[in-house]
């Protein structure tokens, strides 16, 4: 049995790709600073910042799923590297693929209306570089076999942190409306977890037919006009009547002066205002057409899981 390391296996994107390599017959080890169990994960217990933990977790992988982050965004510029360092030194250890999902955020989004896998990395945001220090990083390393798959933002039944969850609607209670962060007529891309980690799972299942550094764009779901993303989400839950509210932009600088998750959130704005689409021709040559949910299915899913639609009320899948 082929055998995966996921760190932040208790987390959306990592959580989803280990169960999507478990359906493809993979073993996958979760490493948790808390006892866990279920799911069908090999859980051990330790953190991501230990080098030794990480060491001995991923004895025998052919793989590793680096989905781990700071929570609530803090200390992005302490921890994230070193984090990625430890994950990089058992890769090697191991002779295993590091694979790593990406975000637009290393683009500018005023220059990048379309981003190609190779295109220039000109992060206009401190979040942006970081994610562009990973890759590099990756990059650099004599030996190491990398696999990043970068999306839009992220969305699905266990989301972990989520614009959809925590800025546009309210979880646990009926939608009776819809906020968007979006600039109208601003595209945007979304992903949906689950498509994103078959995406990961085929990727992986063929990753020595794969370059040694290899990248790719998911497209996902794109939201033309910065408003069919929420009216989807409206329909969805049967609620096409409600209104669709501009998100409070000007209330994050004062609450970022509290919060530190209300001032990173503020710092990516621009990609709100200027739409950065995902071109996926690499993708779909490499693994053929892109996993793809309908997008009201996904929703209502989605819906369900977060406590905003029963299970009737949602109808048929």
């Amino acid at each position: 049995m082929r055998k995966v390391l996921v760190l932040g296996a208790s987390g959306g994107i990592g959580g989803e790709t280990a169960r999507a390599l478990i359906a493809h017959g993979w073993e996958a080890r979760g490493l948790s600073r808390t006892p866990r169990q279920g799911d069908g994960i090999d859980w051990r217990v330790g953190d991501a910042l230990d080098p030794a933990t990480v060491l001995a977790a991923a004895e025998g992988v052919e793989a590793i799923v680096h989905a781990v982050n700071p929570p609530g965004y803090r200390d992005w510029d302490k921890l994230v590297m070193p984090m990625l360092d430890n994950s990089i030194a058992a890769a090697l250890a191991n002779g295993a693929r590091l694979a790593l999902p990406g975000t637009i955020y290393n683009y500018d989004p005023a220059e990048m209306p379309v981003a190609y896998p190779d295109a220039p990395q000109r992060p206009q945001t401190r979040k942006g570089a970081i994610r562009r220090e990973m890759e590099e990083r990756m990059r650099r390393t004599p030996g190491l076999r990398a696999l990043i798959l970068r999306a839009g933002d992220f969305f699905g039944p266990r989301p972990g942190n989520s614009w959809l969850s925590q800025g546009m609607i309210q979880p646990g209670k009926p939608v009776n409306r819809v906020m968007t962060p979006s600039r109208r007529g601003a595209g945007h891309a979304w992903a949906y977890l689950p498509d994103v980690a078959e995406t990961f799972a085929r990727l992986l299942h063929r990753q020595d037919m794969l370059p040694p550094f290899a990248r790719y764009h998911f497209a996902g779901y794109w939201d033309a006009d910065g408003r069919s993303f929420a009216r989807a989400v409206l329909r969805a839950a049967g609620r096409t009547s409600a209104r669709i509210w501009p998100f409070p932009w000007p209330v994050l600088p004062i609450a970022g002066l509290f919060d530190v998750t209300m001032r990173e959130l503020f710092e990516m704005r621009p990609f709100w205002t200027h739409g950065v689409r995902l071109d996926n021709q690499s993708l779909i040559e490499t693994i053929g057409p892109e996993p793809h949910t309908p997008l009201e299915d996904a929703l209502r899913t989605t819906l369900v899981a977060v406590g905003c639609l029963s299970e009737a009320l949602a109808g048929p899948r």
